[in-house]
């Protein structure tokens, strides 16, 4: 068992530690079978050798111990680079999340109530429309009033009416590039403030409340934060997020010496054959080494999946993570519970920044019911799940995939392999 173990690195005991601080070294844990868990690498290594992906890292952490912590395959596949376990990520949405800690914590210091209106604080966004009738031809449109302010809530939970200039709905997008709102990713120079006001005077793809619509809910929370704490989004979270967790991989803006950790990012040509991205529309694939000031707070971070496993890790910590209090476990246990009236995917419902597996997804998948996750365009996965006391990532670069299903096969195979 001990021999096995090795193959993955990185194996903790469980005797006696606590599950604050993610522990490296000792013996097995008790609660993981090896040999079963084995079966990641068996798994990943098919599609390594199929050629449906270029490289993976995977980490998993149960009762607060690291069980598994690799990376397979290249992270640059043109020049045979390995995949280090700490390479940087593009993690896109999973941006989101770490935003949503942030706006939690002014949560906190009483500087605003959930259902305040976002106008209290950026006034561009008083008083919305909504799109009523959309002319196709010449992108024009008419509205109607909303029926109500946009909520700090909403935004959060991704029901304020905000859709996403890249991936939305065909009508939002037109209306967005007309005015040239940005994705978030690779915008450098621009400054948030000025876009997300150009925002707030355009129309809601639906009224408050009433839809889940993924969009720039969190950009605009990104703003929020600069607007109340006096600090750009990039200074704030690192002073109140990264610092005080020993996230030192996670960043707006890479350092240069850092550079050569960065994975290439990868997509599929018409062929399904995987192949590097050198520009895809808009957006630069070194985007995360460009110098930039617009703090896209729902897409613009790289990290790795130990920083973000640190990150998930005290949030099963009830908000406290190695001695430090981030959040209080009253907020953790409000961001982790449904907050909508209706299911945002049919099934499962959606916290404040988190999706949430329900008691039905949960008798059908894997995780189990109360698991909070999310993932990133750029092909990252993540979820913790507070009755298995475990997180886990699972870090590619790459979309689209037309074997995607890797993240989801993975998963599998690490539950199969608990006791």
């Amino acid at each position: 068992m001990r021999m096995i173990a090795c193959l993955f690195c990185l194996i903790l005991s469980a005797g006696g530690m606590s599950a604050q601080t993610i522990v490296v070294g000792g013996g097995p844990d008790k609660s993981v079978d090896y040999g079963r868990l084995a079966r990641v690498d068996t798994l990943v290594k098919g599609y390594l050798d199929k050629g449906w992906i270029n490289g993976v890292v995977t980490i998993v952490v149960r009762n607060g111990h690291v069980v598994l912590y690799k990376g397979y395959g290249y992270s640059d596949a043109e020049v045979k680079k390995p995949m280090k376990r700490d390479d940087l990520f593009r993690i896109a949405s999973q941006t989101k999340a770490i935003v949503s800690v942030g706006v939690m914590q002014l949560f906190e210091e009483g500087k605003f109530y959930l259902d305040e209106p976002i106008a209290d604080f950026i006034p561009a966004f008083k008083q919305p429309q909504v799109v009523d009738k959309f002319n196709e031809a010449d992108s024009t449109y008419t509205t109607v009033p909303a029926k109500r302010e946009i909520t700090i809530r909403d935004l959060l939970t991704h029901t304020s009416g905000i859709d996403y200039p890249s991936i939305g709905s065909a009508k939002m997008k037109a209306i967005y590039a007309k005015a040239k709102i940005p994705s978030g990713v690779g915008n450098y120079g621009e400054s948030l403030r000025e876009k997300m006001d150009a925002l707030g005077k355009l129309p809601l793809g639906n009224q408050p409340g009433e839809k889940f619509t993924y969009g720039l809910s969190v950009d605009v929370l990104g703003c929020l934060i600069e607007v109340i704490s006096g600090k750009n989004l990039e200074e704030y979270l690192t002073e109140r997020i990264f610092r005080p967790l020993g996230m030192k991989d996670t960043y707006f803006n890479v350092p240069a010496e850092k550079a050569d950790r960065l994975t290439a990012l990868y997509t599929e040509d018409s062929t399904h054959k995987v192949v590097r991205v050198r520009k895809r529309a808009e957006i630069d694939p070194d985007y995360p080494l460009a110098k930039k000031r617009y703090f896209s707070g729902g897409a613009g971070m790289t990290s790795t999946a130990w920083d973000y496993a640190v990150f998930l890790q005290m949030l099963l910590n009830k908000g406290k993570y190695n001695g430090v209090r981030v959040l209080s476990p009253r907020t953790v246990e409000i961001m982790t519970s449904g907050q909508l009236a209706f299911l945002y995917n049919g099934v499962d419902n959606f916290g404040l920044g988190f999706g949430l597996t329900s008691q039905r997804t949960g008798s059908r998948e894997m995780r189990n019911e109360g698991s909070f996750s999310w993932g990133g365009y750029f092909g990252t996965t993540y979820w913790a799940d507070p009755k298995a006391k475990m997180v886990c990532l699972i870090m590619t670069q790459q979309t689209p995939n037309s074997h995607g299903d890797l993240a989801r096969k993975v998963e599998q195979v690490i539950y199969q392999s608990l006791d």
